[in-house]
């Protein structure tokens, strides 16, 4: 069983046992969330977005069409991700570009990560960060533009 606070806004029929979903949150009805995640208050998840298991989405995250999260992804909060490279108001385009944050991501606070990339799988972007390139496996990224520093080890937090 979910557990959806009272003051959170869920549309979506497809959240997974043991999910807690948290106040001011706004969940709509495309959007698909795995088993045993924690979405913290404040977040917004639109339809086109499908989240794994054991995800965490710390205070502050929106998730937009076209994202995908894999299992035991850690988001932190106020990070930032678009869909859209050229937006104008009213203006949509047909499709979305395909964001990826592949098993075991974490993407720290305040981070910006743009359309289309894929965050592999154990890969670190530190806290506020602007991602415009894709991020390989187990890569620890930082700054604007977001660069490799180095690669985790098993020994650098539990990546097994």
């Amino acid at each position: 069983m979910s557990i959806l606070h009272p003051l959170a806004d869920v549309h979506s029929d497809a959240i997974g046992e043991n999910t807690r979903i948290w106040q001011f949150t706004v969940v709509l009805a495309g959007a698909r969330i795995g088993r045993d995640c924690n979405v913290a208050a404040q977040c917004f998840i639109e339809n086109d977005v499908i989240i794994g298991d054991r995800v965490t989405l710390k205070c502050g995250v929106q998730l937009w069409d076209g994202l995908r999260v894999a299992d035991d992804v850690f988001i932190g909060p106020n990070a930032t991700f678009t869909n859209d490279r050229y937006p104008r108001s009213r203006q949509w385009p047909e499709t979305y570009p395909q964001t990826r944050l592949e098993r075991g991501a974490s993407i720290g606070a305040g981070a910006v990560v743009l359309p289309g990339l894929t965050i592999g799988e154990g890969a670190m972007v530190g806290a506020g960060a602007v991602v415009t390139r894709d991020v390989p496996a187990r890569a620890l990224v930082v700054g604007n533009p977001a660069r490799i520093v180095r690669y985790l080890e098993d020994s650098d937090a539990s990546l097994s």
